[in-house]
C-alpha cells in the first residue's frame, strides 16, 4: 500500500529522536536549524550528559504525543527500554530518509540498495553524472547523512540506503530505485531472509508511474511483479565490458553492478562512448577490492569491506593464484561454497577470534594456516612468496575477511588500513 506523504506545515510538527550517533545528531541539527520542536534520548550515559538529557520518563511520555519518532539505523525496537511504547506508536516511526522526502516533496532521487556493492555503485553514478554535467549530490549510508547535505531542487540526490534505514522508512519515494542483489546478511537483526528482503523492497513501495525501478534477478523480478508496484520496471541485462581499461572495475562484483549503472545512464542520455570514457577515469573506493600495491608480479588487494562470504566470493572469482587472508566475526547463517573457487586459491590464512568456525568452512576443501593475527598472516605469506617466487607468473595477496571486523578491529576501515600499513611496512623487505 502506497504511503502518501502527509500534508501540513513541517515547522509545526514535533519529533522524538532516539539515538544520537551520526544519523541522530544530523536529525537533531536539522530540526534545530528549522526551529522544530524535538525530544532526545540515547542509551549511552555520556551522550545523554553531553546533550543534557535528564530523564527517560520525559522522553517516554512524549512518544505518544509527538508527530514523528525518528529512530537511528540499527536500533532494534524489541531490545529497547521503550519497547512497549515504540510498538504502540510504530506508525509514527520514520528515518532521516523519510524526513528528507517529507520536507522536499518534489525531490528527484536515485536510491541504491542491496547486500553487496552499494557504495561503489553510488560513487560510480555520482562520477558519471558529474562527468556528464548533471548536478548531483551523494549521501546516506555511504557516509554523509542526507540531512547534512546542502540540497537544491536543481540537483539529483543519490542515496545509498541500508536495510537498517529502510526497515523503518515510510515515505521514501525514489525517482530511480536500484536493488542490486540480495544474499544472507544482518539476519541476526532482521531474524530471517524474508524480513531482510522486505526491508530492501521498501524502495519500490511509494513509487509512481512516473518513476523507474531496476532489477536483474529473476526471483526478485517475480516478487516485484507480484506486488503490483506502479513504477516502470527496467530489466538490467548483462553487457560486454571487455574493453574496460579500469582494472578496479574488472572484478566480477563490479561488472555485475556496472550493468545497473549502464542501464541507468540511458535515462540521462549518456551514450556508450561517453559511458566508457567516464568509467575508465573512475577511482575505486578504499577497502573494496582496492589494488593498492604491485611489487614485481605480486598484486596486493585490500577487500576489507567484504563482511560475508558472498562478498568475498566475487574477489575469489576474479583472480587466480590467490593467497587469501580471512577471518573475523562471522555473520549468522553464513556458509562458504568453495566448489568452483578452490582452484583459484593457493593457500588461506585464518585470523581473528573465531578460528574453529573458519576451520570448519575450509576443512578438506583448501589448504589453510591458522595465523590468528593479521600481521602474522602477512608475514607468513611474504616468506612463502620470497621462497617460491621464482617466475613472473601473477600472484595475488587478497585480504577479503568474509566476516565482520568487531572481534579485533573497530570497523572494516580500521581493519583495511591496518592491512595496508602492514603490507607497506614489510612487503619490500621480502620481495
Amino acid at each position: 500500500m502506497l504511503m502518501k506523504i502527509p500534508e501540513g506545515n513541517f515547522i509545526k510538527k514535533s519529533f522524538a529522536i532516539y539515538g544520537l550517533g551520526k544519523t541522530g545528531s544530523s536529525v537533531k541539527k536539522y530540526l534545530k536549524k528549522n526551529k522544530v520542536k524535538y525530544f532526545l534520548w540515547d542509551d549511552n550515559k555520556i551522550i545523554r550528559k553531553k546533550n543534557r538529557i535528564l530523564s527517560k520518563n520525559i522522553f517516554l511520555n512524549q512518544l505518544s504525543n509527538v508527530d514523528y519518532i525518528v529512530l537511528s539505523p540499527g536500533i532494534k525496537i524489541e531490545k529497547t527500554i521503550f519497547k512497549k511504547e515504540l510498538i504502540k506508536n510504530k506508525n509514527k516511526i520514520i528515518t532521516d530518509l523519510d524526513l528528507l522526502y517529507l520536507r522536499n516533496k518534489k525531490i528527484k532521487s536515485i536510491v541504491v540498495t542491496g547486500t553487496n556493492g552499494k557504495s561503489t555503485t553510488c560513487k560510480l553514478i555520482n562520477h558519471i553524472l558529474t562527468k556528464k554535467g548533471v548536478p548531483n549530490v551523494l549521501g546516506g549510508n555511504i557516509g554523509t547523512p542526507v540531512l547534512d547535505i546542502n540540497f537544491s531542487k536543481k540537483k539529483i540526490f543519490i542515496i545509498e540506503a541500508s536495510s537498517f534505514q529502510l526497515e523503518y522508512s515510510k515515505y521514501i519515494k525514489p525517482t530511480f530505485a536500484l536493488l542490486l542483489n540480495i544474499s544472507s546478511d544482518h539476519l541476526d537483526w532482521h531474524k530471517n531472509l524474508k524480513n531482510y528482503k522486505k526491508s530492501k523492497f521498501k524502495i519500490f513501495k511509494n513509487q509512481s508511474i512516473k518513476d523507474f525501478s531496476f532489477l536483474n534477478n529473476k526471483k526478485l523480478i517475480k516478487l516485484y511483479k507480484s506486488k503490483k508496484y506502479k513504477a516502470k520496471l527496467n530489466l538490467v541485462k548483462k553487457f560486454d565490458f571487455k574493453i574496460i581499461k579500469n582494472i578496479y572495475l574488472k572484478s566480477k562484483a563490479n561488472i555485475e553492478n556496472l550493468n545497473f549503472v549502464f542501464c541507468l545512464s540511458k535515462k540521462f542520455k549518456i551514450n556508450n562512448r561517453e559511458f566508457l570514457k567516464y568509467i575508465n577515469s573512475f577511482k575505486g573506493l578504499a577497502h573494496r577490492y582496492e589494488i593498492f600495491l604491485k611489487l614485481k608480479n605480486i598484486y596486493f588487494i585490500n577487500d576489507s569491506k567484504a563482511t560475508t562470504f558472498e562478498s568475498s566470493k566475487y574477489a575469489l572469482m576474479s583472480e587466480k593464484k590467490i593467497y587469501w587472508i580471512l577471518g573475523g566475526q562471522p555473520k549468522l547463517n553464513d556458509r562458504f561454497n568453495l566448489k568452483n573457487l578452490k582452484k583459484n586459491i593457493i593457500h588461506a590464512y585464518i585470523i581473528g577470534k573465531n578460528i574453529n568456525y573458519f576451520k570448519k568452512q575450509l576443512n578438506n576443501k583448501i589448504n589453510f594456516t591458522i595465523s590468528k593475527e593479521l600481521k602474522l598472516a602477512v608475514l607468513n605469506i611474504l616468506k612463502e612468496l620470497r621462497d617460491k617466487n621464482t617466475n613472473s607468473e601473477k600472484k595475488i595477496v587478497l585480504f577479503s575477511p568474509a566476516s565482520a571486523s568487531f572481534d579485533q578491529f573497530k570497523n572494516f576501515e580500521e581493519r583495511g588500513k591496518s592491512f595496508k600499513k602492514i603490507i607497506k611496512t614489510y612487503a619490500r623487505k621480502y620481495i
